[in-house]
Parts: structure tokens; C-alpha cells; sequence
């Protein structure tokens, strides 16, 4: 059983950044698959970036286009999504997910059902 916990959402200008976390309780969180989504207002929650057991492989969305960067810290059992260059269509509330596996399969990691856990999620608010 893994609990997660998303923090350091908050209100920021277009074109501003933030650092969002993703603590994990439990044990072994290096054996996790860890994927970022997001939800804006009326939309279905999309798929935003994901980052393998070892932190050595990462996939982003396209619209990304190199402005997030995913990273990990198996010591303190954390995530990071490093937020660049936001803009107001970035606003929306941010989950991270995990599953236990070590397999890298686009197709699971990219979708909700790839995933088993969620966190309760941290609202990022793009300012223009």
C-alpha cells in the first residue's frame, strides 16, 4: 500500500514556474512507475509526464514541449514535476499516480489504468 501526497501548488504569472512534490509513504517506492496528470475545469484528466522505477527514463505530453521537467528522489520516496515558462491553459489540479511495476510500456504509464494509486491531487492557478 502506497499513500501520496501532492504539495507546492499555488498561484503564479504566466511565464512563472513551480516545483511541484509527490511524498510517498510505504515501502519500496523505487519499485514504482510515477506519472504526473492534471484536470482543468470541464475537461478529463490528461496525462502530463511519467518517470520510471530508476528516475532514468521519463516521457512527457507533447505540450509540454521541454517546459516540465520530472524527477525523483528514491532516498526521501519523492517526485518532483519542475514546472517552466507556465501558461494560463497549464491551470488545473495536478495528481501524481504510481504503480509497482518496472516495466516501461507507454500505453500503461500514459493512461489512468496504469496506475493504482493516486494522490488527492494540488491545484496550479496560471495567472495572465
Amino acid at each position: 500500500q502506497v499513500q501520496l501526497v501532492e504539495s507546492g501548488g499555488g498561484l503564479v504569472q504566466a511565464g512563472g514556474s513551480l516545483r511541484l512534490s509527490c511524498a510517498a509513504s510505504g515501502r519500496s517506492f523505487s519499485d514504482y512507475t510515477v506519472g504526473w496528470f492534471r484536470q482543468a475545469p470541464g475537461k478529463e484528466r490528461e496525462f502530463v509526464a511519467a518517470i520510471n522505477w530508476g528516475g532514468y527514463s521519463t516521457f512527457y505530453a507533447g505540450f509540454v514541449k521541454g517546459r516540465f521537467t520530472v524527477s525523483r528522489d528514491n532516498a526521501k520516496n519523492t517526485v518532483y514535476l519542475q514546472m517552466s515558462s507556465l501558461k494560463p491553459e497549464d491551470t488545473a489540479v495536478y495528481y501524481c499516480a504510481a504503480n509497482r511495476t518496472r516495466t516501461w510500456n507507454q500505453s500503461s504509464f500514459t493512461s489512468d489504468p496504469g496506475y493504482i494509486y493516486w494522490g488527492q491531487g494540488t491545484q496550479v492557478t496560471v495567472s495572465s
